[in-house]
């Protein structure tokens, strides 16, 4: 079995990843997130947040929505310039992208002949209210971005920021893609963190210098290896209707090397034409100079289905020992599902139960925590150790006569005696 296959055992295993719609024999690539998959996605996002918009007085958060206007579509490029082309087996009718067959002639899976190449738009279509025509088209968004720059003039007047600053968010963005596959890496529905950062045209290439740094930054101080990462400058041939340099950020899945994150200079594109669709200004006002420009924007985008499987593929091990072979996530503990494991030794002995449950619900006031007393204690060790919870708490019979408990380290195994009233000071300590 190798790393993937791996992974996603262990992620329908133990309720990080489910297949979507799975008792009606399944959606084609959708997938639901378990307990453990929401809070790793939640953590992810969190320390998204924390890091690019709470610690950056120059950025500003957003949550737009994802049906909007449908002119914003047209004046961002994407009912025109935003199109696949799909060609199909004719022989067992499954369809891909032209690019991705990389100059093949005939089906990689049979052999067969393809069809001659055809557009396609990569957006969902639906409508709003009850009649179904032309007048009632609305799309379900396929990046996060436009909401941002419909909202440039609103975040302008509100909080009159000055240049250099960026707006962010996090959301659901949706493409009707024609290849999918190698499991939640490219999906019909996904999550993104953006930024649309808004410069001065002159500084764009040393900005554009900085936030390449920060974000492979980020994603290493997630637990993502650096000989994992690669940056990857987009030929001109491959570049977006609305870019003037693309670089990506790659991984090294196992699947090849894949795009992890994607950095853009979008250039003013996306503020002349919504000025220009709208009717309204979008230019900037340089407070002091008094200077009237449209700015330049330079954009991170960071998927966190992405980051998700990077950051599982990375932490996880298997260790051999004189118990058996270990499978051990070593997650950052910020981001682990769980923070804190709490054991009594035996479940069949009321007063450590009793003091396990204590410690239980007072750490839970601050981090999530689980509680486990099935099995033999070994065994509880490694069923924490698989999904990633950073430390073990084992309340025993010292316990009861002197008020400490055994912590273990999930990445070494040791284990050391700490009072039970200095418990939360050292797991808080931890996590900062």
């Amino acid at each position: 079995m190798d790393l993937m296959d791996k992974i996603i055992s262990l992620c329908k295993r133990r309720g990080f990843v489910y297949p979507g719609s799975e008792i009606y024999g399944g959606l084609a690539n959708t997938w639901d997130y378990g307990p453990l998959g929401v809070e790793l996605k939640n953590n992810i996002k969190k320390q998204w947040w924390k890091n690019f918009v709470q610690k950056r007085a120059e950025i500003y958060g957003l949550d737009g929505g994802i049906l909007l206007n449908p002119r914003i579509w047209e004046a961002s490029g994407h009912v025109q310039g935003f199109i696949d082309i799909l060609v199909e087996c004719l022989k067992c009718h499954k369809r891909y992208r032209l690019d991705h067959l990389k100059g093949a002639k005939k089906c990689p899976e049979c052999g067969g002949s393809l069809s001659e190449p055809r557009r396609f738009v990569p957006m969902f279509k639906t409508f709003i209210g009850p009649v179904e025509d032309t007048a009632s088209v609305a799309f379900l968004r396929p990046e996060t971005a436009q909401a941002i720059f419909v909202n440039f003039k609103n975040i302008i007047d509100s909080f009159h920021p000055r240049l250099p600053f960026g707006i962010a968010q996090t959301g659901k963005a949706f493409r009707n893609e024609i290849t999918l596959g190698n499991f939640i890496f490219r999906s019909l529905e996904f999550e993104q963190m953006e930024i649309e950062y808004f410069i001065r045209e002159e500084n764009w290439e040393s900005h554009f210098e900085e936030w390449k740094k920060t974000m492979e930054d980020w994603v290493i101080d997630l637990g993502v290896k650096k000989e994992n990462l690669s940056w990857r400058r987009h030929a001109d041939d491959e570049l977006s209707h609305y870019s003037k340099r693309t670089e990506d950020l790659e991984f090294n899945f196992p699947f090849g090397v894949r795009e992890l994150y994607g950095l853009a200079y979008r250039t003013d594109f996306d503020l002349k034409n919504h000025a220009k669709f709208s009717g309204q200004e979008l230019s900037y006002q340089d407070p002091e100079t008094k200077e009237t420009y449209i700015p330049h924007v330079i954009e991170p985008s960071m998927g966190v289905e992405r980051t998700f499987l990077a950051v599982l593929l990375d932490a996880y091990e298997e260790e051999s020992g004189e118990k058996g072979i270990r499978t051990v996530l070593k997650l950052n503990p910020k981001i682990a599902p769980f923070k804190v494991a709490v054991f009594p030794l035996v479940a069949n002995k009321e007063e450590l139960v009793a003091k396990a449950r204590e410690i239980y619900e007072t750490l839970m006031v601050e981090f999530p925590v689980a509680f486990d007393d099935r099995g033999n204690i070994g065994k509880r060790y490694f069923s924490q150790d698989e999904i990633g919870t950073p430390w073990c708490v084992t309340v025993d019979y010292q316990t009861l006569e002197d008020n400490t408990v055994t912590v273990r380290d999930r990445d070494t195994t040791k284990q050391e005696r700490v009072a039970v009233d200095k418990l939360l000071e050292r797991f808080l300590n931890y996590l900062k």
